[in-house]
């Protein structure tokens, strides 16, 4: 657990750091090939790990599971009305508002990656267990473009660099909340399995939103690009590897 927390923790913050040394136009050419492979490998670790193990949890309640699916998947909808697109890396310019802080935008990222933090519990066992790093990869390698994304967003705003520190700790500490309430909860069996299937279910559909749109925006005009389509196939690839 405590590695998980560690490694999302980190990511977001030296994805941040980057970010404010990189030029953006630079940095986001750099993070076409990593939002194409983390979509896949998200995509393909949800279908393969996620979903089955949200069906196994409650034998003979599919279409209830599935109704979370759905929540989580529209859900996310919904969060990128007030994200803007974060979660895979948009950046789109402050305009009017580029001297005031972000909020919503924050506060959907924030409710983003709890709710990703909070599936990573270890004592869950069955494919969530025997895949528990495969996935913490996953969730960490899709908050690289985004923390990247947010850093570059909050670096437009007038003032100094480290004006955006605070945005980006909100955002790198909403994950490892989510791990550490969702260990609690099993610890104290206070999660049971059809509420572990449910939360498996919302973060499965909200992962299925999320990668599905990195991949369909990473091929604009549905022109092939050789980079884009190998670094999505060694994404899928090495998901399935972790069977």
């Amino acid at each position: 657990m405590w590695i998980a927390i560690f490694v999302l923790l980190g990511t977001v913050l030296a994805a941040g750091w980057a970010a404010g040394r990189v030029p953006a136009a630079l940095g986001q050419a750099a993070l076409v090939p990593l939002l194409a492979f983390s979509g896949a490998y998200l995509f393909t670790l949800t279908v393969t790990h996620l979903l089955p193990e949200a069906w196994q949890l409650v034998p003979g309640q599919g279409p209830r599971v599935g109704y979370w699916v759905l929540a989580g998947f529209f859900g996310q909808v919904l969060l990128e009305v007030f994200s803007q697109g974060v979660e895979h890396g948009h950046v789109h310019p402050a305009g009017a508002r580029a001297g005031r802080v972000p909020l919503l935008l924050l506060a959907a990222l924030a409710v983003h990656s709890f709710l990703e933090g909070s599936i990573l519990v270890p004592a869950a066992g069955g494919a969530i267990g025997s895949a528990y790093y495969a996935v913490v990869a996953g969730v960490a390698l899709h908050h690289i473009p985004a923390a990247f994304a947010l850093a570059t967003l909050l670096h437009q705003r007038p003032g100094p660099a480290r004006a955006a520190w605070p945005g980006l700790l909100l955002f790198a500490l909403a994950g490892p909340a989510g791990i550490l309430s969702s260990n609690y909860l099993v610890l104290h069996e206070r999660l049971g399995a059809g509420a572990y299937a449910a939360l498996l279910g919302l973060v499965a559909g909200n992962f299925l939103h999320v990668s599905t749109t990195i991949l369909f925006e990473n091929s604009p005009g549905h022109r092939l690009n050789w980079a884009k389509l190998g670094a999505t196939a060694v994404g899928a690839t090495l998901a399935l590897a972790i069977a």
